[in-house]
């Protein structure tokens, strides 16, 4: 009898448990605060934190490859390219594209937001991460996780859990970080340029748009297929307006299943062997880097484009060239309406907000031709 219990106090999980495995608990519950009582990006901080938690509790063997439950999930949901793409799916029938083509040269603020990515992209090369690790950091300055899933998952999918992480905090943090980096690059009287009312677009347009814009971005970049063709398919099936159940299948049964999944293995990724590596713990760093030269670079683009346009646009709406759809939108449009009470940027914004999600994944598919 005292044999078996010893069989079962030695074998239990309490008597496996290491530092390391405390330091992720405590990890997971920063995360778990972060969503339910900051609300934080809770959709996918909460499914990550438990994640973390679950595979960091001893002898549960839930990423232990073909025969844990959650190596399964992540196996054919992420390392298969299954789960990003049908996120973009769920997404492009979220997403409005009139803003943009209605004002299409805010296409130019959404790739001048890229230059974040390639600086860090260097920087990650300096500070000793190789070709592959620095692509996958580089990434989170887009400020989309399913990309930067993507993309990690194929070139460094042992940073997978830090590069996600960091990606959707700092999508969560866009209204604390944003703000003093648009209030630092522009004057009181560029925040202030109220913008007219943008033109109406027809239906044929928004029809056209997703269509079109597919075939050319995947015809000079075919690596962006995977990703384009599901964002675009989405976008068709909201703007089309005949397949009303798919649309709405897509944007919510869809997404939020996917979600669950791609949460909970992005989070089971981050054991304590993994994560508790003072290089891994400097993505975290890296990523916000990224970001903030994103945000400054589609200010600085838009006070370029300024110099050559008649009717000036608002420097603000840069700063949603980062792909963090609709909250960088959101928060130029309150520090517009800030700093003066007749600016209405939202729709403005979103211009470049949705040029961004596009253009983070043409980067994306760049960095993955070159480096996979």
């Amino acid at each position: 009898m005292i044999k078996i219990l010893q069989d079962i106090i030695f074998s239990s999980g309490l008597m496996n448990l290491s530092l390391g495995n405390l330091v992720m608990w405590l990890i997971a519950f920063v995360l778990f605060y972060l969503a339910i009582k900051k609300q934080y990006e809770p959709l996918l901080l909460l499914p990550i934190a438990f994640g973390i938690l679950v595979v960091n509790l001893p002898l549960t063997y839930l990423m232990e490859p073909e025969h844990g439950l959650i190596w399964f999930f992540y196996k054919y949901g992420i390392d298969l390219d299954i789960i990003p793409p049908l996120i973009f799916l769920g997404l492009g029938a979220m997403i409005d594209f009139g803003p943009l083509i209605s004002n299409p040269k805010t296409l130019m603020l959404g790739a001048g937001a890229q230059v974040g990515l390639y600086v860090t992209f260097f920087a990650a090369v300096l500070f000793g991460f190789d070709l592959k690790e620095s692509a996958a950091i580089a990434i989170i300055g887009g400020a989309d996780g399913p990309t930067t899933i993507y993309l990690g998952s194929k070139l460094a999918p042992h940073l997978l859990g830090a590069t996600a992480v960091s990606a959707y905090a700092y999508m969560a943090l866009v209204p604390i970080i944003q703000p003093p980096i648009m209030k630092l690059l522009t004057s009181d009287a560029e925040r202030k340029i109220v913008m007219p009312k943008l033109a109406p677009v027809s239906r044929l347009q928004k029809i056209c748009f997703p269509i079109i814009t597919a075939m050319i971005i995947m015809l000079v970049v075919p690596a962006s297929a995977p990703l384009i063709s599901m964002l675009m398919l989405g976008n068709l099936f909201k703007e089309s307006g005949v397949v009303e159940r798919l649309s709405k299948a897509a944007s919510n049964e869809l997404m939020n299943i996917v979600t669950i999944f791609l949460g909970l293995s992005v989070g089971a990724t981050m054991t304590a062997e993994v994560f508790l590596n003072p290089k891994v713990l400097f993505i975290f760093f890296l990523g916000l880097f990224a970001f903030v030269i994103s945000t400054a670079s589609g200010l600085l683009m838009a006070k370029f484009m300024n110099l050559f346009l008649k009717n000036k646009i608002n420097p603000l709406i840069g700063a949603a060239g980062v792909s963090a759809v609709p909250m960088a939108a959101r928060c130029v449009h309150k520090v517009g309406s800030e700093a003066n009470r007749r600016n209405y940027l939202l729709m403005h914004a979103m211009g470049p907000n949705v040029a961004g999600v596009i253009g983070t994944v043409v980067a994306a598919a760049i960095l993955l031709k070159n480096l996979g």
